[in-house]
């Protein structure tokens, strides 16, 4: 069997590309015809996660700011840290949470429960932190605000700058633990919503008349 045998509009790589076509179609029809508050929690819900990611990245800043004894490029240091968690976040939430759970990729509710702790904890809790510790690392060396050891005790150095702010970021990291798992958790409550529907409809295709 050829290739284009393998691609044709007849081959069962095709059909199963139709079909999942069209279960998409059936549920996106069924999600606009769930109530506004639904949908507003599946469209906009991932953007508390990002704002708290931008707090996080705001807090990490703030306090790496203070122990490096860093007072200028105020603004420098604080843009990206509030845009750059919060782009992130809702991006890879979206990528690996919301878009496989409603295109129909995603049935497990533990599964999604699961991606949606850990792109909380992960990106929304720790990344802006570890964003934060090379900004302020190079703000300190370029205006001098902290002497700064050599390369044999690099290191230890940052490790020991570092871990008072993780301490400090333990409660943001859990918050966005918990409200990873709560929005995974409505998410696959509203498209379960959805299967329920298709379920109750004996033939899916009359919804799409």
């Amino acid at each position: 069997m050829t290739g284009r045998e393998l691609l044709g509009p007849d081959s069962p790589q095709h059909r199963l590309y139709l079909e999942r076509l069209k279960r998409m179609e059936v549920i996106q029809k069924l999600f606009n015809e769930l109530p506004k508050a639904d949908q507003n929690l599946c469209n906009h819900g991932s953007y508390f996660l990002a704002a708290n990611s931008s707090l996080c990245g705001l807090a990490a800043n703030n306090f790496f700011r203070n122990i490096l004894h860093v007072r200028r490029a105020f603004f420098v240091s604080t843009l990206p840290m509030a845009v750059i968690p919060f782009l992130s976040t809702a991006a890879v939430y979206e990528v690996f949470v919301h878009e496989p759970l409603f295109s129909g990729d995603l049935n497990c509710e533990v599964c999604a429960v699961v991606r949606g702790g850990l792109v909380g904890a992960v990106v929304g809790g720790l990344y802006p932190v570890l964003l934060a510790l090379p900004m302020n690392a190079s703000l300190a060396a370029r205006y001098s605000s902290s002497p700064l050891p050599g390369k044999e005790n690099l290191s230890r150095f940052w490790l020991t700058v570092a871990q008072p702010v993780f301490r400090k970021m333990g409660l943001g990291v859990l918050i966005q633990v918990l409200t990873g798992l709560y929005l995974a958790t409505k998410h696959h409550g509203i498209y379960a919503k959805i299967l329920q529907q298709m379920s109750a409809s004996k033939d899916p295709e009359e919804l799409e008349a």
